[in-house]
């Protein structure tokens, strides 16, 4: 059929204008940000341990750049990245292994729970890191 102008009549799939927003894209769309931000994160926290491996002036200097603001926020949302991303590990375990949670209330409602979790977990953890 090489030569032929003729359109294809296969119908197209849906896109991103066809589907209205809903908890559960979010949930999918944040998993997967939080999977590459976990690499940025987990390259600070290895260089971290690299400093404290090699001697207390490097540890020094690692410790004085990781007590900054700016690291404390990052480090904050890293965690929360950590949280989330592990929560919706555990969702898709369920979704994969005992098929359970398909169900469109049911799945919108974990999506919401994950956003939950994972911010009042990072905030408890850092609480209570702060406080001992």
């Amino acid at each position: 059929m090489s030569g032929t102008n003729r359109a294809d009549s296969r119908p197209l799939s849906p896109h991103l204008q066809i589907w209205r927003p809903h908890a559960t894209m979010f949930a999918s769309i944040t998993h997967r940000i939080t999977g590459m931000g976990l690499y940025f994160g987990t390259f600070l926290i290895a260089a971290w341990l690299i400093a404290l491996a090699t001697g207390p002036e490097t540890y020094a200097q690692a410790e004085a750049v990781i007590s900054c603001l700016p690291a404390q926020i990052i480090l904050f949302v890293w965690t929360v990245a950590v949280l989330f991303h592990a929560a919706g590990g555990i969702r898709f375990l369920l979704w994969d292994g005992p098929h359970a949670g398909f169900e469109p209330k049911t799945a919108s409602t974990v999506s919401v729970f994950l956003y939950v979790f994972a911010v009042l977990g990072s905030v408890a953890i850092w609480a209570a890191v702060l406080w001992l």
